[in-house]
């Protein structure tokens, strides 16, 4: 598999000809960004990420059991690999630790125990069934019924009268109902400890908790350790000075982790979006507008569970009548991201062969609890609880070729939209431990944002895009019909195209100049800003 990078492997057109032959203007003689060579990631570089993760104390976690799967009987039947995980226990207990996942590193192992007691209470039934079938043979006809087979099981019977024939057929129909229920519940405890395990890992994905660099947009604002001259200043303070930024009449209405966009700042907020999806849209995905909320069995089958091992929750949940939770009717959840009610788009369906691959891109509102992963990020637009987001969401055939050429597709088309934008970012290969449930190899993109130095060395994630294999599609029960006829479950890829608030945030940082007050506007995203070059003092009455 190729490295996911921009480049002569197979025909793109750039960004900035799709974009600026649709608006009617001249395309640029020259590159305006760059890809650069990758980079090892020093070993002293501080990772931060925004997963969540289990504390490394395999003794506690052996103990943790998986949330309670709360499915309605209208959601989809998902039909999980037992047999693969039965038979490899050790290479997905193996992945559960390089994930974080160490309380689910004991299911494979318990998956397999609990398939020994079913086996066990599938032989008695056997037994049991073959016992009532003579009982029945025995009781509508005592003399014609039997024959050299049955001769030697039915003399026991031949001494007992009906009444009795009658109680023992009764007692072998109560053993018998209580052999299927408990068939049943180790079934279905299987299934609920397959469920909370995660996807297998991608060779492509570093072991441990250290991303890779496979390469840079942009040259350093600051390429040198040098102190600068230069004023830095966080979004926040540049949002402030300019009066485009309210977090304090956010906090009044909404609480903290909310923000007001005002003038030139919303008008950005939609640029960005009307840019993203140009972009995409020219590049051949079909352009969807999603619903915010959906069935909360949807978002965990894409692997979003709305109450973590802890109970945390990390998306927001609608609350129920309590009539209603006991009509079984199924609970919603506000969607975290549109890739959730993009892949519930196609559950319960089958898809033909030759629509794939199937490429969607919409623009929503996410939500995001984010319980515990807030910090001291609570001001400023990095980390909030609402926010507008551009997604790329795919399904393609289950080939590990066609399924790369989407997820470098995707990639390039990140990468295009972040450097037309001006912005110094790095691709990461996303290692073991930052990966969710759902992805099998995850590669972001971060920004360089100044008022983040302290953190990170400045980067933050702006981007990310997954490879998801059938891990939701099996959840979902989105099936996929090949040519021969036989029914197989498609590959879904998704990724952020972009994430307009930290994206908002790093322009207006790095297009900051502090002798002017002012903030540059990409070029790219000027059609959508009125002409507008700058943001600053003298643009507050509406000039240009």
């Amino acid at each position: 598999m190729r490295p996911p990078l921009a480049g002569p492997g197979r025909p793109f057109t750039c960004l900035r000809c799709l974009v600026q032959t649709s608006l009617g203007r001249p395309a640029a003689t020259s590159a305006r960004y760059q890809l650069r060579k990758p980079a090892p990631l020093a070993p002293s570089t501080s990772y931060h990420t925004t997963r969540p993760r289990l504390q490394d104390s395999p003794t506690a976690a052996e103990h943790q059991q998986p949330p309670p799967v709360r499915q309605p009987t209208t959601a989809p039947k998902a039909v999980l690999d037992l047999k693969h995980i039965r038979q490899n226990p050790d290479l997905y207990a193996q992945n559960c630790r390089d994930r974080n996942y160490h309380a689910a590193a004991a299911y494979p192992a318990r998956i397999n125990d609990l398939f020994s007691q079913w086996q066990a209470k599938q032989r008695e039934g056997r037994a049991l069934r073959e016992r009532g079938n003579l009982l029945r043979r025995q009781l509508a006809d005592p003399l014609n019924s039997r024959d050299n087979a049955d001769e030697e099981a039915t003399a026991g019977f031949r001494s007992l009268s009906r009444e009795q024939l009658l109680e023992e057929a009764r007692k072998v129909k109560a053993e018998l109902g209580a052999i299927e229920d408990a068939e049943s519940a180790l079934a279905a405890e299987m299934q609920r400890l397959a469920l909370a395990i995660p996807n297998l890992t991608s060779d492509a994905t570093p072991r441990g908790n250290d991303p890779l660099v496979l390469s840079y947009i942009n040259d350093h604002p600051e390429p040198g350790p040098a102190p600068s001259d230069r004023v830095w200043r966080s979004h926040a303070h540049v949002g402030a000075e300019l009066g485009i930024l309210d977090f304090a009449g956010a906090a009044t209405a909404s609480g903290w982790g909310w923000y007001y966009l005002l003038d030139e700042a919303a008008q950005l907020e939609q640029a960005l979006v009307n840019y993203a999806l140009t972009a995409a849209t020219r590049a051949g995905w079909r352009q969807v507008s999603p619903p915010s909320m959906v069935y909360s069995h949807i978002a965990g089958a894409c692997g979003f569970q709305p109450r973590d091992a802890h109970g945390e929750t990390q998306i927001y949940t609608i609350a129920q009548a309590a009539e209603d939770a006991a009509r079984g009717k199924p609970e919603l959840c506000m969607a975290g991201t549109a890739e959730i009610p993009l892949a519930g788009m196609k559950a319960d369906t089958v898809l033909d062969e030759a629509d794939l691959p199937m490429k969607r891109v919409a623009a929503s509102r996410c939500y995001r609890a984010e319980a515990g992963a807030r910090g001291g990020e609570t001001k400023g637009l990095y980390r909030v609880h609402e926010f507008t987001k551009v997604e790329l969401f795919a399904w393609t055939a289950p080939d590990a070729a066609a399924t790369a050429d989407v997820f470098d597709e995707l990639l390039d088309l990140q990468t295009d939209l972040l450097g037309s934008l001006g912005l110094h970012c790095r691709v990461l290969e996303m290692p073991t431990a930052d990966l969710g449930a759902s992805a099998t190899r995850k590669c972001d993109i971060e920004a360089f944002f100044p008022s983040r130095r302290d953190r990170n060395d400045g980067w933050g994630e702006v981007t990310s895009a997954s490879i998801c294999t059938d891990y939701q599609t099996r959840r979902l029960a989105t099936r996929l019909k090949l040519a021969s006829g036989k029914l197989v479950y498609p590959w879904t890829v998704n990724g952020t195209a972009l994430a307009v608030p930290r994206v908002l945030a790093a322009i207006l940082e790095n297009g900051w100049d502090e002798s002017e007050k002012a903030v540059t506007i990409p070029e790219v995203l000027r059609p959508w800003m009125d002409g507008r070059e700058k943001i600053g003092p003298r643009n507050r009455g509406g000039g240009s």
